[in-house]
């Protein structure tokens, strides 16, 4: 999912929706002032007063701690918080009338955000790639995705062209996310995005696509469309809002880009982000190879450390060029990648099983969705794809 990766949020009945600054009330934890004397009936009238107007007080807006909301009022003063981040971003104040005091809480997306896969605490126990490559590079998605290929061959070559994305690489994310447009989600965006940003895992995140999402309801996006994934990814390509905004892409011609009812515009937004990504022209994604038992893998062991997704690169090695991989007697399985051109090197089922060696387009590809698993069976899905079947 380019992601795909939701949290939910107050009634805004009790502000009746308007601007920040025309709701100037008294704190009431403020000390009451001492009551003057009352005047004397006859007391004759104050003489005019004197005005002095003063610049306007700039605005300061003041981001309360993760736990406030939910401490003092719930999810329902929650949402006055999504109102005024709206707000500040720019969201149309009718847009927020009408979307954020009806979203809601979704139980089932908080339960199925705390069922996601990993293993213990502090385990370093990593599953082999085997029985999720036998899930997700199946017959069916490869017969499909064959034939979609060959009936769509001179768009997708126009996609290779404009993007210099494999477009069977492109065809293989449509079919892992989405399985070629037959399930794309049928959660409520807003309720999605709402729920897991007042849960509080991945707060700003999510704060900042359900602003995105209202966003897209600005820009034209019916509110009905706004359907998706229980972690708030949407359409053909499973964009978080943010990603619809930055990279949804005309592929028909008709000169708009609807990822929810397009398949060519899904695919072009696709490859738009592969190439936003810095996937590299005319470079294939990977290759299986052989490693030979007696290769010093601690001598490769990467010294990097990403600040995104830690545990997935250091699955990888450092980088050399096919040339030297050729070197160490590591042998591809067939021939993809040119000599000049680095690759790290994985074992995703450890020593003794098929390996392969990644191209700087592998990393584009994890840029989608961060997973060893997920990226390297979207390359084997794509090349079987290319293949034919």
């Amino acid at each position: 999912m380019a992601f795909r990766w939701s949290a939910s949020l107050l009634c805004l009945s009790a502000i009746a929706l308007t601007p920040a600054s025309a709701r100037l009330e008294p704190d009431p934890l403020a000390p009451l002032p001492d009551r003057p004397a009352e005047p004397p009936r006859t007391a004759p009238a104050p003489a005019p007063v004197q005005v002095r107007t003063l610049p306007p007080e700039p605005i300061r807006i003041i981001t309360p701690a993760a736990s406030t909301y939910g401490a003092v009022s719930g999810f329902a003063g929650y949402k006055q918080r999504l109102a005024s981040l709206a707000r500040t971003a720019g969201v149309r104040e009718a847009t927020i009338a009408a979307t954020v005091p009806y979203v809601t809480q979704n139980a089932r997306v908080v339960a199925l955000d705390r069922q996601q896969p990993g293993g213990p605490p502090n385990s370093s126990y990593i599953p082999p790639f085997a029985p999720y490559k036998a899930e997700h590079v199946t017959p069916d998605l490869i017969n499909r995705g064959a034939a979609r290929f060959r009936n769509n061959r001179a768009q997708l070559a126009w996609l290779e062209q404009r993007f210099g994305v494999e477009p069977q690489v492109v065809m293989a994310i449509f079919g892992h996310e989405t399985s070629y447009g037959r399930v794309t989600g049928n959660f409520d965006l807003l309720d999605v995005l709402a729920t897991l940003a007042y849960e509080g895992r991945r707060r700003s995140f999510f704060e900042e696509e359900f602003v995105a999402a209202l966003q897209l309801i600005d820009r034209g996006t019916p509110r009905s469309r706004l359907k998706g994934s229980w972690a708030g990814a949407t359409g053909y390509p499973q964009f978080m809002p943010s990603n619809v905004l930055r990279l949804a892409t005309d592929g028909d011609g008709d000169g708009q880009a609807n990822i929810w009812g397009s398949e060519m515009d899904g695919l072009a937004s696709i490859a738009a982000y592969l190439r936003d990504a810095g996937w590299k022209r005319g470079v294939h994604w990977g290759i299986p190879v052989n490693v030979p038992a007696s290769l010093n893998r601690a001598a490769l062991r990467t010294t990097l450390n990403p600040p995104r997704c830690p545990q997935v690169f250091r699955r990888h090695s450092r980088w050399l060029t096919m040339r030297e991989w050729r070197a160490l007697g590591v042998q591809p399985q067939r021939t993809a990648l040119a000599d000049s051109e680095m690759a790290t090197l994985i074992e995703p089922d450890g020593q003794g099983a098929t390996a392969y060696l990644l191209s700087v387009n592998y990393r584009a590809i994890l840029d989608y969705n961060c997973s060893n698993f997920y990226a390297l069976s979207v390359g084997l899905l794509a090349d079987r794809i290319a293949a034919g079947g």
